[in-house]
């Protein structure tokens, strides 16, 4: 059973106690849809100042709308497209201060000002994207690249692709 821990510490010994979490929860889980839900449940619980945490899963042309923690969205992105799309795309992870100065924005959420994109990738291949929003300009930092990256990391581990 998942108990919610009261996070204390440096954000640094929090990011620590979610990883710890989050392998706790997938470890032997091979379902993908399963683990993708409970991270994303995971960090919506744990990140403050947060509208939307959830995946979006490359189906060999687009990008298509998976588990999620926030407002309805957006069902199809392009690769190349918004930010979901350009992460996807390039394959590298974007913290965006300022989503409305971001080329080819697609706006979800009119609340969402800031974003961060963890590209999810196995074994060369794309699965799909982590995507973070947040209604506050300038809400991640390197730290949460860092960590964020690491969670990623962790989830490709244990799915089976």
């Amino acid at each position: 059973m998942f108990h919610a821990d009261h996070y204390t510490g440096t954000r640094h010994d929090q990011y620590e106690t979610v990883l710890g979490q989050l392998r706790g929860l997938v470890h032997g889980e091979p379902s993908l849809i399963a683990n993708l839900a409970n991270a994303s449940a995971l960090l919506g619980q744990f990140l403050k100042d947060v509208n939307w945490v959830g995946f979006y899963l490359f189906d060999g042309t687009e990008l298509v709308l998976g588990p999620f923690q926030g407002l309805p969205a957006c069902i199809r992105i392009p690769l190349g497209r918004g930010v979901c799309g350009t992460s996807a795309g390039e394959r590298r992870t974007l913290v965006v201060e300022d989503v409305h100065a971001f080329p080819g924005h697609i706006a979800c959420d009119a609340a969402s000002n800031s974003e961060i994109v963890i590209p999810v990738i196995k074994n060369g291949q794309l699965i799909g994207v982590l995507d973070i929003d947040s209604p506050l300009k300038g809400r991640f930092d390197e730290l949460d690249k860092e960590y964020l990256e690491k969670f990623v990391q962790i989830l490709t581990e244990e799915l089976a692709v």
